[in-house]
């Protein structure tokens, strides 16, 4: 069973990605972050909360040394228009959650304020994470999450590589480039050379998606240099690393996003680029390719 979310849920956040992490259920598409943009946890889902609970998280001094979980049963009116069985259970992370067990929510209304949670890489806005579970299973276990997909169409961006810095962050910058195409009115995604919208950390996570569907072992290239070939429901990253007019930088995210924010996110912790510096992307095969561990 896949549980797909339709263009009402999708249409409330300013972009999405089902790749761009490094945890288990987003290297199988199980899982999804949604981005607000406004620091308040918009529920994707509609439902009566069963449990909410407080977990640790890795202690990082940029975030909250807690996050949190709310569990959802999803209306059958929901489940329908997802494609799921009735029953089906909602794991939403890293909102401070202002409801209880026992409360009714829809669509679009406030669990709480998001967290910084230190699951986070420093780079990483703040989101909501939903996955969902089987009808009668564990919802506090993420795995055995259900595939989750998207009824969206998302429009490939072709891009140089090219740009300028209009944002710094401490471990990343964001360019003025790729330009959205349509910013407000559909979601749109970086395009490979083949033009298929791709999705995730290239390549400092194992692996990507994209969001149009591929067959198994079909190779994926950008700029001129393969980087990745499909493998299940995301894309297994080959060793390369991403060079920043001309040194070796972390990686670049990678995601669809309907407001006018697609510019290029690059992280780079040691790297110190200046607003209005102009940079140039590029790929090459790499025999010690960067791979981190947080999301």
């Amino acid at each position: 069973m896949v549980v797909t979310l339709p263009p009402s849920v999708l249409d409330r956040y300013r972009r999405f990605s089902r790749f761009n992490s490094p945890y288990p259920a987003h290297d199988d598409g199980c899982a999804i972050d949604l981005y607000p943009g406004d620091g308040t946890g918009t529920s994707p889902v509609a439902g009566v909360v069963r449990e909410t609970r407080t977990v640790g998280c890795p202690d990082r001094s940029y975030a909250a040394d807690e996050d949190h979980l709310i569990v959802v049963e999803l209306d059958d009116d929901w489940c329908r228009r997802a494609g799921a069985a009735p029953g089906t259970l909602a794991r939403i992370l890293h909102v401070v959650p202002a409801v209880s067990p026992g409360d009714r929510i829809a669509v679009g209304d406030a669990l709480g304020p998001l967290t910084r949670s230190g699951f986070f890489g420093r780079w990483v806005d703040d989101h909501v994470h939903l996955g969902f579970r089987p009808p009668g299973a564990n919802a506090l276990r993420a795995s055995g999450s259900l595939p989750v997909d998207v009824d969206v169409p998302v429009e490939a961006v072709r891009w140089d590589g090219t740009g300028t810095v209009v944002e710094r962050g401490p471990t990343h910058v964001v360019l003025d480039a790729p330009v959205h195409p349509a910013p407000d009115r559909r979601f749109a995604a970086l395009a490979s050379d083949g033009g298929v919208p791709v999705d995730g950390g290239l390549a400092h996570y194992a692996g990507g998606g994209a969001f149009d569907a591929l067959a198994d072992g079909t190779a994926v290239s950008l700029w001129g240099t393969r980087v990745g070939v499909a493998s299940g429901r995301g894309l297994s990253w080959d060793p390369v690393d991403l060079l920043a007019n001309g040194d070796r930088v972390v990686g670049l995210s990678l995601f669809a996003a309907r407001g006018d924010g697609l510019g290029a996110k690059v992280v780079c912790p040691d790297s110190q680029f200046e607003l209005g510096e102009a940079v140039s992307l590029a790929l090459s095969p790499s025999d010690d390719p960067i791979r981190l561990g947080v999301g």
